[in-house]
């Protein structure tokens, strides 16, 4: 039995055209030992598996042959590996230092590759600066490492350096398939776009999931094989959610992520494999973007079709959504509720409920003012006889409604606005002891179309609302003056200070009560420790001033406010002012404290 060899050694490119994805490096390396171009210390940096090491081994065989030597010589005694994470001391350096100065015995060139070099340590760094720098004609340095900025500055500063690219999904794939080939094994399209993508840009780590795969799966490479092997969710799952969130099918929704969940996937792979999917629907939907789907031509027609049943609004706030929760799912105390109300969110963006049409007609006077809001509509009853107000041809008591929305209306539209208004004839409901009225033409306004103050028709409108005006004249002389004393005014001071009392407006009666009103030749005269107070009052004034007019019965008073800063001291804080101040009101609380020999 012969032994096993794995897909990554035994398909290891041999020249620089084998190098799957890595064309410009290649490239490069290529046209500098043409020209006789070639730096003496490389850097090769790069993620894994994307083929530093290899290009670095068939870059010392290319330097070393002339034409003379067998297809098959490998210049073993030319090229040294130095692994740095095991041998990263000072020491080590030192012995490399002193094997490069002997020149070799067979071919042009001695190549040291030095793989993972981010992993010497300081001083190795420092005791290699100088070989690095000028070593001798003979001898050339590949440096591979995977973290570039672990790497000290003058080891990069004395480095041609090569940037290697993570292997895209359709190259790896197609290697892949090239590799099945060779093999025999016939492997579904989907199946290997599932293992590239698996693979995350490294194609040692796509080889070696081939391997395992086809030892799972046989010749035959199915996707459904693949996925069960990988234990990765098939995209299928993912076109199932989307058509249960599209038809707002939440109790679907709960019991699929159930059974994802009992077939061992985590909540947070689901998460993030969702959002990757509606990420792909939204790349569909435009012809120059769908070339960044990476999928097979089959998953691509499912991903089209999809994608015509979402629009561009539900895409941009479901992949909000999912990203969201991505965010919160490692700090969530409960993850399972998180996906759960994710699923949720997603299944209600398009989710219109009952809709319902103002301009729909019912029967019934009460149902239609439910329909309509009054910022909105103007309901008026058409007058059928000539004066009647519009209390008059309300009085009916099944019409209060009416009356109310008509109110409401007329104060909050604006004689600015243009409407259209359509006629609506309703008959109302009548109780059996009322008299029967005939039927009532209802006037239903339209939504307001609100113009510019500029335009010509709100000008027009003004100007109309000008003439309209009704001028209220009056004459002073015969409003009502009859005389008061001080007492009375204070009488109804202290009962409005009572009344909006009652309302709840403590501050605006705690103001009105710092001070008793005075008056002299109708003008009420009072004075506050503060501006702040005196404006509160200044707000009520119109109220108050209405209430003194009508219980003085004298429409000639005026309210005149002063500010002193020194009326705050009449305030009393400590005990010796309060007991001054109740000795103000009630002499005999002297006599009291002397009887029994009280302290303050």
């Amino acid at each position: 039995m012969e032994p096993f060899i794995v897909s990554a050694l035994k398909y290891r490119p041999q020249t620089f055209k084998d190098v799957v994805g890595q064309e410009a490096i290649t490239n490069t390396l290529t046209n500098a030992i043409e020209n006789n171009h070639l730096a003496q210390a490389l850097l090769f940096c790069g993620p894994r598996g994307v083929g530093k090491t290899t290009c670095a081994r068939i870059l010392a065989k290319q330097i070393n042959r002339d034409g003379t030597e067998r297809e098959d010589e490998d210049f073993a005694f030319n090229i040294f590996e130095l692994d740095a994470a095991s041998n990263n001391s000072v020491d080590d350096i030192r012995n490399l230092i002193d094997q490069v100065r002997i020149p070799p015995q067979v071919g042009k060139y001695k190549v040291y590759i030095i793989d993972e070099v981010h992993m010497l340590s300081q001083s190795a760094f420092n005791a290699f600066l100088k070989t690095l720098e000028e070593p001798p004609r003979h001898a050339i340095f590949i440096l591979a490492t995977t973290e570039k900025h672990k790497i000290i500055p003058t080891i990069l500063s004395r480095c041609q350096i090569f940037d290697f690219k993570r292997i895209t999904v359709s190259d790896a794939a197609n290697y892949l398939k090239y590799i099945s080939e060779q093999q025999g094994v016939s492997a579904e399209d989907d199946a290997l776009h599932i293992i590239a993508q698996k693979a995350d840009g490294a194609l040692r780590d796509a080889l070696s999931i081939f391997d395992r795969v086809v030892s799972f799966s046989g010749k035959e490479l199915t996707r459904k094989a693949v996925t069960e092997n990988l234990n990765v969710l098939d995209y299928d799952t993912y076109f199932k959610v989307t058509d249960l969130v599209l038809d707002n099918d939440i109790p679907a929704l709960l019991l699929l992520y159930n059974k994802i969940l009992a077939q061992g996937f985590e909540g947070h792979h689901f998460v993030i494999g969702l959002a990757s999917h509606f990420r792909d629907l939204m790349v569909c939907r435009h012809e120059e973007t769908i070339q960044l789907l990476e999928v097979g031509d089959y998953a691509q027609q499912l991903y089209l079709e999809q994608s015509k049943k979402t629009s561009k609004e539900f895409l941009l706030k479901a992949l909000e959504i999912t990203n969201q929760t991505d965010l919160q799912y490692k700090s969530s105390k409960n993850s399972r509720l998180l996906v759960e109300l994710t699923l949720m969110k997603l299944a209600s963006l398009n989710f219109s409920g009952e809709k319902k049409n103002p301009d729909e007609r019912h029967s019934s006077l009460l149902s239609l003012n439910k329909l309509i809001p009054a910022s909105y509509y103007r309901l008026a009853v058409k007058k059928e006889e000539p004066g009647k107000g519009v209390e008059e041809s309300l009085a009916h008591p099944q019409k209060k409604i009416a009356k109310e929305t008509v109110l409401s209306t007329e104060s909050e539209l604006d004689t600015e606005e243009v409407a259209v208004v359509s006629s609506v004839e309703e008959t109302l409901p009548h109780h059996s002891t009322m008299v029967s009225e005939p039927p009532r033409k209802l006037e239903i306004k339209s939504p307001a179309k609100r113009v510019s103050g500029l335009s010509l028709s709100s000008i027009k409108a003004k100007k109309k609302h000008e003439l309209n005006k009704i001028e209220v004249t009056y004459d002073e002389d015969s409003l009502p003056d009859d005389p008061f004393t001080v007492e009375e005014l204070r009488k109804h001071w202290l009962d409005y200070v009572q009344k909006i009392d009652d309302e709840g407006k403590k501050i605006l009666a705690s103001n009105l009560s710092s001070d008793l009103p005075k008056v002299k030749d109708n003008v009420i005269r009072i004075e506050l420790p503060n501006d702040t107070m005196k404006k509160e009052i200044e707000r009520e004034q119109s109220s108050l001033m209405s209430f003194l007019k009508t219980a003085l019965n004298n429409h000639h008073l005026e309210l005149s406010i002063s500010v002193n800063e020194e009326t705050i001291r009449k305030y009393a804080f400590t005990p010796e002012e309060k007991y001054e101040k109740l000795r103000e009101k009630n002499p005999a609380i002297d006599l009291l404290r002397k009887t029994f020999d009280l302290d303050l």
